[in-house]
């Protein structure tokens, strides 16, 4: 018999921002630099802290992923400086149907930013990137060649620096909080 694993035991067994950054083996030193220079405007923060209650950010990526070290650092420094969100990152590979339910069209692409609220309840997810920048990557640029979109992306993510990443997951975070607690299903409407 198989055991199921709720979504509370992978968000608490998952390694929290440093560690993940601790143990990157690719792009390590962007990764490091991404996370130093990231800027969270307070407004973003006082958004967020204005929701009240507690949240909970599930990544699903990879250290070899350009997306990735491009956007998490940004969130997860929003979730170090937020009173009431926590950031724990998943490797994508080893959670694969956690991925597979969560898919770009028909694509594995990460990051992917589960939200929880405070009793673990998927409440919404973004990814894998920006939406103007998606758009971009799978309108205009998909004739590029593939080394040509990402040097396009790179420059888009250095111009952007992080604020459309932190506008459209504040934005889902606000979305949860206007809808208020869930009900879990063994509740009865009242």
């Amino acid at each position: 018999m198989t055991e199921t694993i709720t979504m509370r035991d992978r968000y608490l067994g998952a390694p929290e921002f440093g560690e993940m950054l601790a143990s990157a083996t690719k792009n390590e030193e962007l990764w490091a630099a991404v996370w130093r220079r990231a800027v969270v405007p307070d407004e973003f923060v006082q958004r967020v802290a204005a929701l009240g209650g507690a949240w909970h950010l599930l990544v699903l990526s990879e250290d070899w992923c350009g997306d990735a070290v491009n956007t998490v650092p940004v969130v997860a420094k929003l979730a170090a400086l937020s009173p009431n969100v926590e950031l724990r990152v998943l490797a994508r590979d080893e959670n694969l149907d956690l991925m597979d339910a969560h898919l770009t069209g028909t694509s594995r692409s990460i990051p992917i930013v589960i939200l929880l609220d405070a009793e673990y309840r998927e409440r919404d997810w973004w990814g894998p990137r920006p939406t103007v920048l998606q758009d971009s990557v799978s309108g205009e640029w998909k004739v590029l060649e593939k080394s040509s979109r990402y040097r396009e992306a790179r420059m888009w993510y250095a111009r952007d620096r992080g604020r459309t990443t932190l506008e459209e997951v504040v934005s889902m975070l606000e979305r949860a909080g206007r809808e208020g607690p869930q009900r879990s299903s063994a509740e009865s409407p009242t």
